[in-house]
């Protein structure tokens, strides 16, 4: 097959992991893949680690004539059999695109968990022959937006082989100016508002009251670090909150860490892949109950779950695992096995291919008909 991904952000978070992962994916099962992205787009040192085909497109606009004529003319030149739109300006571009150069299968993966409104002036919406959604919640979220069940599946970001082999080993804190019985929390994601990290912070501080050695590690970057580095100042934590900046492979923190924390507000969350990671990492996670994060973090069960916002709760559930180490380990195993059955790698590429491969059956069994 010949695919074409397009993605119209800047940044590098979740979602262009998640499409590195599969052109790396499919490039290794012998498809043909390619990615269209804005030539200052972070994703694009990443596609290049991993030699796959990039065309920068300046996406400035939705209806951006000149994006459009450029992506018409990359489809028809290298015979593009199906295009994978991701953000909302590539989505436009790239569904026009597809159509007017005759691509045969036009996908759009959803990422967010955000309302799409289905009318006549977002008519790109009725283009796609199949929205792939990033988790369950997403799907039931664009049904109640009026978006036909039979054009929705929900495939969810498999978790990296690398994520199952980490190996435990407290010796590493000590890179960080750590002892290696220091308990150490961590909140693993890219820093802006929706993630919470406020809360996080507040939860820490009710935390060092019951375990006043514990440190916590901020891993990542974004958007939303000065606000947040404000909101470490104020609660006078400078000396305890660890910030390692982004990380590019963080199975090391994972070979350490006591147990994870997503925050995250009930704004855009789909199904957090730091989620499965960690759980595949065997790192007990608390989390709260927004987006996707109930589809695999059952309370009590796989981890603790708790309400956005409520960061006393949070707070509780952290001292419970780092005080209960072997219950702790016991629902991480729970969530480990979940992991390797739903939501691996492999599982989510044979997903993936099964279904570029049936939309392209049918697309040829039409044209077939039509020409009879």
């Amino acid at each position: 097959m010949r695919i074409l991904h397009t993605e119209w952000s800047e940044g590098y978070g979740g979602q262009e992991r998640r499409i590195i992962l599969e052109c790396k994916g499919f490039k290794s099962r012998g498809h043909y893949v390619a990615l269209a992205c804005k030539p200052q787009a972070k994703i694009r040192e990443w596609a290049e680690k991993e030699e796959i085909d990039i065309f920068y497109i300046p996406f400035r606009k939705a209806l951006d004539f000149e994006s459009i004529f450029k992506l018409i003319k990359i489809i028809k030149e290298k015979d593009i059999e199906i295009v994978n739109t991701h953000s909302g300006i590539d989505s436009w571009c790239g569904g026009l695109a597809a159509k007017l150069a005759g691509a045969p299968v036009l996908i759009r993966t959803r990422h967010l968990d955000l309302p799409l409104k289905r009318n006549i002036f977002n008519f790109i919406h009725y283009m796609p022959d199949m929205i792939i959604t990033c988790g369950e919640n997403i799907k039931k979220n664009l049904e109640n937006c009026g978006f036909p069940s039979h054009k929705l599946i929900s495939i969810p970001t498999g978790v990296e082989k690398k994520f199952f082999n980490i190996k435990r080993d407290k010796k590493i804190k000590l890179k960080y100016g750590l002892k290696e019985n220091t308990p150490v929390i961590t909140n693993v994601g890219v820093l802006r508002r929706e993630k919470g990290h406020e809360i996080t912070l507040k939860a820490y501080k009710l935390v060092l009251e019951k375990i006043p050695e514990a440190v916590l590690m901020i891993v990542g970057d974004g958007p939303s670090k000065p606000r947040i580095l404000n909101e470490v100042r104020q609660l006078n934590l400078n000396d305890k909150v660890i910030f390692t900046g982004f990380l590019e492979n963080p199975t090391e923190i994972f070979s350490f860490a006591d147990v994870n924390v997503i925050s995250s507000w009930p704004i855009s969350e789909g199904l957090p892949q730091v989620l499965l990671q960690a759980f595949a990492a065997g790192v007990p996670t608390v989390a709260t109950k927004v987006g996707g994060i109930p589809e695999v973090l059952i309370d009590n069960e796989t981890g603790i779950t708790v309400n956005p916002g409520d960061y006393k709760g949070m707070a509780e559930a952290i001292i419970k695992v780092l005080n209960n180490y072997n219950w702790a380990k016991e629902i991480t195993l729970r969530g480990r096995k979940i992991v390797e059955e739903k939501y691996s790698e492999e599982v989510m590429l044979d997903k993936l291919e099964n279904l570029y491969k049936k939309l392209l059956n049918q697309k040829s069994e039409y044209s077939t008909y039509r020409n009879s």
